[in-house]
């Protein structure tokens, strides 16, 4: 880590814990997933409906819906239930996933990343990278194309519940840091029982702007997954292949 890095985020705790001393204490904090999937994705079975109600026994007061390369499921739920819900996308790009949050319109997959970031920022999105340094993932970051993008997004995500292997999120950690960005955290859930089960503790927020600001005083909660829950989406991943016939 540079000395400039360092020297960043020496002050950016002391900002923060000024703000946790003088303003945060009387705030309540919100509990917040950042990262879950519906039946809009091909490797997901939730249904909508019930996964609102989970979310909200598991003690969500924020849920983000970021289906594969679709917003249409985080758009309806968020109509349905906005006070919950926040519309958000997983985004393919031609190197990796990035994660955004306030999406209003659909943006199509495949493109080059700063392509995809340009196209989510003219929506006033706030924009994350989905597990940057998890190598077992399909769709992967390499440290060259990471740090390609780390300039035009406004966080990563530094905790996601499904990465398999124990020092992948301390790796994108590390990155987050050294970048002077904040984290995003949450379940990458696929089936009900991981809902929850991963995200951040941040101060109520309404818009873009507001989760930004909120992102830099936020506390990671939970634990990693079960490997076995990867085993829910391929079973999904199949079935939407076979037109739900299995």
């Amino acid at each position: 880590m540079s000395f400039r890095h360092a020297h960043h985020f020496r002050r950016e705790s002391i900002i923060n814990q000024a703000r946790t001393a003088g303003i945060l204490h009387c705030m309540p904090l919100q509990r917040i997933d950042m990262h879950c999937h519906t039946n809009a994705s091909g490797d997901c079975s939730m249904q909508p409906a019930r996964l609102l109600a989970v979310a909200r026994d598991r003690g969500l007061q924020r849920l983000c819906i970021t289906d594969h390369n679709s917003v249409r499921a985080g758009l309806e739920l968020a109509a349905r239930a906005p006070e919950l819900v926040v519309p958000g996308i997983e985004l393919l790009t031609t190197r990796g996933e990035l994660l955004a949050y306030f999406v209003t319109a659909e943006v199509p997959a495949r493109l080059e990343p700063l392509r995809a970031i340009e196209l989510l920022r003219a929506q006033g999105a706030v924009i994350s990278v989905s597990h940057p340094c998890d190598h077992k993932r399909g769709a992967r970051w390499s440290a060259a194309h990471l740090a390609q993008i780390l300039p035009h997004v406004d966080a990563l995500e530094t905790f996601n519940a499904r990465c398999v292997t124990r020092g992948m999120n301390p790796l994108a950690t590390l990155a987050a840091f050294d970048a002077g960005l904040p984290a995003t955290a949450g379940s990458d859930a696929h089936s009900y029982g991981e809902v929850g089960i991963a995200g951040l503790l941040l101060p109520d927020f309404s818009n873009a702007h507001e989760l930004c600001a909120a992102l830099r005083s936020a506390q990671i909660f939970g634990r990693r997954s079960s490997v076995a829950v990867h085993l829910s989406s391929s079973w999904a991943a199949l079935r939407s292949r076979a037109g739900g016939k299995l």
